[in-house]
């Protein structure tokens, strides 16, 4: 088996809860899983990208989309399984150096985000590195300072991660040299509930109306 250096993998199970069948329910005029899809494609640093899943109607929707899909034991797309465990899988069917772990429920990336963040990858030579956002949120009645003179701490979005592959081999997502890419609040939305979705959809639409 050849190993590349770069492989993308997009998970996308088909028993979400909270919105049924939510990787593949139209938003902005295409099924959510496409808008990442598309990015993958037009990632000039991807050497190759799949979609793992279980189910037959979210891996049709990606192969019209251009997609390779591997297909997971069902015991991998239950409510307790990990994504951990989800990558561990797509790897002994592809090898590869890196994994770029593109989450269908983030489906708003800027033009060259997924280069940019094996971009810096590289050139830092971490063992992992993630999108996110500063936040500052903390639990009421804990913290005396104004929000904005709080320090906050990074906290990944969903959107991109880069990580070793022997990493996710040995059991884990996180070495010790992290990095971190701050990234637009438009780009942290990550769809868990009706009313994410129906927000990235609007930031979705004006973005196609801006081109």
């Amino acid at each position: 088996m050849k190993k590349i250096s770069f492989l993308g993998i997009i998970p996308a199970r088909g028993g979400s809860k909270a919105i049924p069948r939510k990787n593949i329910k139209m938003i902005a005029g295409k099924p959510l899983i496409a808008w990442t899809i598309e990015a993958a494609q037009r990632s000039k640093l991807l050497d190759h990208f799949v979609v793992s899943t279980e189910d037959k109607e979210i891996a049709d929707v990606s192969q019209r989309y251009g997609a390779q899909v591997i297909v997971r034991p069902k015991r991998l797309a239950t409510d307790t399984a990990t994504t951990l465990a989800v990558l561990q899988h797509v790897l002994t069917k592809i090898d590869a150096q890196a994994v770029v772990l593109l989450q269908p429920t983030s489906p708003v990336r800027d033009e060259g985000l997924i280069d940019l963040c094996i971009k810096k990858f590289q050139r830092q030579r971490v063992d992992n590195i993630a999108t996110g956002f500063v936040c500052k949120f903390m639990e009421y009645g804990t913290y005396t300072k104004r929000r904005q003179d709080l320090k906050g701490f990074f906290y990944d979005d969903g959107n991109v991660y880069v990580m070793k592959s022997d990493l996710i081999r040995s059991g884990t997502r996180y070495g010790k040299k992290v990095s971190r890419i701050k990234i637009s609040w438009e780009q942290n939305v990550e769809i868990d509930d009706e009313f994410d979705f129906w927000l990235a959809e609007q930031i979705l639409l004006k973005r196609q109306k801006e081109k």
